[in-house]
């Protein structure tokens, strides 16, 4: 005898911000909104995980006092209709750590690392909101099956709300744009 497991009802619903934000964090965890509904997100790998702490620990150190670099807390793109998305990496503002929601214009970058099952989200749709959003940088992080990460960097054109394609490192990052940051993402 199996047990059929039904999904709650605000699962299927499209939500306000203001139902989102009365939400407690357990419930928002694993999950985006896009367009007010709910878009659940697969667990991330160790590998995935890793990546993202490392570059995250790295774009922290490199960005000053003025920028702080945190792992998977929400981004508010828009109100209406709610799209409420978890990069990765964000670096933003330092003096809105109090603030919430995070909203785009806190924040200077956002990274995706690329997994199974995330290829087109990642490498079309979050490019697209993110850039229309004004984030000012988009860094995607391809898992390669060498095992080595591809890093691809964008920077946004502001007239066109789309971003142009910056530099592309393998592994090791030397980046000079927002600021300085040198990562081995080789080594993982």
């Amino acid at each position: 005898m199996s047990a059929e497991t039904v999904a709650p009802a605000w699962m299927h619903e499209q939500i306000t911000a203001q139902e989102y934000d009365s939400w407690p964090e357990e419930r928002c965890a694993g999950i985006e909104i896009v367009d007010g509904m709910v878009v659940v997100s697969p667990s991330a790998s160790k590998r995935h995980n890793r990546l993202a702490r490392i570059l995250a620990n790295a774009l922290d150190a490199a960005a000053g006092p003025q920028w702080n670099a945190d792992t998977d807390f929400d981004v508010r793109l828009q109100d209406i209709p709610l799209t409420n998305r978890r990069p990765d990496v964000v670096v933003y503002r330092a003096d809105t750590i109090d603030i919430s929601p995070t909203r785009a214009e806190h924040v200077l970058l956002v990274a995706e690392v690329v997994s199974p099952g995330s290829e087109t989200t990642d490498r079309i749709v979050k490019t697209d909101q993110y850039a229309k959003a004004g984030i000012a940088f988009y860094w995607r992080i391809e898992q390669a099956a060498t095992g080595v990460p591809l890093v691809y960097t964008y920077v946004l054109d502001p007239a066109a709300q789309a971003y142009r394609e910056g530099d592309m490192f393998t592994g090791a990052v030397k980046a000079v744009a927002p600021f300085p940051v040198e990562v081995d993402l080789g080594s993982v």
